[in-house]
């Protein structure tokens, strides 16, 4: 579990992505900031890496500032490591740099969150059945069509934001029955018609 505080938002630059956009390296994040702090050998037990990559992509990220000792958790030489932040903010003038390796970078992170979220989406999938029936009744694969301007899809994503960020304020305490991490995915973008 993720430990009670609140994490901000780190945004992204060009020298922190290219510290960022690396498959494992994203993956390790990820594990870290919805599992909550872990060691180099249980992260790669977990995502099916040697211990040997995990340590070298968590001291990459250390360096840029993503990750960071959790020092309360480690016994004896175990290193323990947890999520600096709570997640990032993506500039889109990242994919328009002049350097074309930042732009490269900035590619391949957004195609990672796209493959990370199709992850999340097919574990859920193939592990419903494992889940209480009200569990199943409360979780949800909607999508809509609208025809937008850009400014009203810019309302929409700060609109559905603003839902999503009020339920922080109403999660129960830890302890509460039936409680679980939720994950909410919105995707808003153009498509054409042809």
């Amino acid at each position: 579990m993720n430990e009670p505080r609140e994490w901000p938002v780190r945004p992204l630059d060009a020298r922190s992505l290219r510290g960022l956009a690396h498959p494992l390296r994203m993956r390790l994040l990820t594990a870290l900031r919805h599992g909550g702090p872990a060691t180099a050998s249980q992260l790669a037990a977990k995502l099916g890496e040697s211990s040997g990559a995990t340590s070298y992509h968590l001291r990459q990220l250390a360096a840029h500032g993503f990750v960071e000792d959790a020092p309360e958790h480690g016994k004896g030489r175990e290193r323990w490591w947890r999520a600096a932040h709570g997640g990032v903010s993506f500039d889109e003038t990242l994919l328009k740099d002049p350097d074309p390796e930042v732009r490269g970078a900035a590619d391949l992170f957004l195609h990672e969150i796209a493959n990370q979220r199709t992850q999340e989406l097919a574990t859920w999938l193939a592990t419903r059945n494992d889940w209480s029936e009200a569990w199943r009744r409360a979780s949800d694969m909607s999508d809509w069509t609208l025809r937008l301007t850009p400014a009203l899809a810019l309302d929409l994503v700060e609109k559905m934001h603003e839902l999503v960020e009020s339920y922080r304020a109403l999660a129960p305490e830890d302890g509460t029955a039936d409680t679980e991490q939720v994950r909410v995915h919105t995707h808003v973008f153009p498509t054409h018609t042809d």
